[in-house]
């Protein structure tokens, strides 16, 4: 029995949700179109090139949660959930977790995204445990900020460390699925990296490591990495 991690965006999902409920909250009119469009595109390509000003973004991001009362967000998520995430959950990506579970693996999610958006899509899934980063909520309303630190790049080291030292689980035998190279400082720290469809950095990376490439976009469930 081992600790399974998984990515969410771009691994576990075919797009990234973060991105998504930027263009949902777009879509809906609830947000100025042409500002939160093109910022919300910007901060996704500083994103996939490894600039993100993480903290900018949140700041950018968690805003929306702010300005409307959690019921309403609740009903927007949703909406959300069932028009633009389950067309892009991924069969391959069940079995894969599947498979770990049969095993008696301990399932964790880590994901930059924050956890309001991201709850709801982990549990689609089956799977307890989530590491995200966490929008501050008090007295009942969001505050559009964020407490302890950003679930992103060395962050999430450093939150699996402090989630590892409440729990009963260690780093020994530990499996880490994730598409992007923002993820390189927690791939390298697993026993089990893996590289699921990834981006040009990572995948280069992955190959000059001799880590397993894998690709969840298909009906087949790559299980060959299994034996390593």
């Amino acid at each position: 029995m081992s600790l399974a991690i998984f990515d969410l965006d771009n691994t576990l999902i075919a797009d990234d949700s973060d991105y998504l409920w930027g263009q949902f909250l777009v879509d809906q009119g609830i947000v100025d179109k042409d500002y939160y469009e093109s910022a919300n595109a910007k901060f996704y390509d500083d994103y996939k090139q490894g600039t993100l000003d993480i903290v900018e973004f949140l700041n950018f991001s968690l805003k929306p949660l702010a300005e409307h009362n959690p019921e309403q967000l609740y009903q927007w998520r949703a909406q959300f959930v069932e028009q633009m995430i389950k067309p892009i959950l991924l069969e391959s990506a069940q079995q894969l977790i599947d498979q770990h579970k049969s095993r008696g693996d301990t399932l964790l999610v880590i994901t930059a995204t924050n956890r309001f958006v991201t709850e709801p899509i982990v549990e689609l899934y089956g799977i307890k445990n989530l590491l995200a980063t966490t929008p501050e909520f008090i007295a009942g309303r969001y505050t559009g900020g964020f407490i302890d630190i950003p679930c992103f790049q060395e962050g999430k080291v450093k939150l699996l460390e402090a989630w590892l030292n409440d729990s009963a689980e260690t780093m020994q035998g530990s499996w880490f699925y994730s598409d992007s190279h923002n993820d390189l400082p927690l791939l390298k720290r697993v026993d089990h990296p893996v590289a699921v469809d990834p981006d040009q950095i990572l995948s280069e990376f992955a190959k000059a490591a001799n880590w397993p490439v894998i690709s969840l976009r298909s009906d087949q469930c790559p299980t060959h990495h299994f034996q390593k």
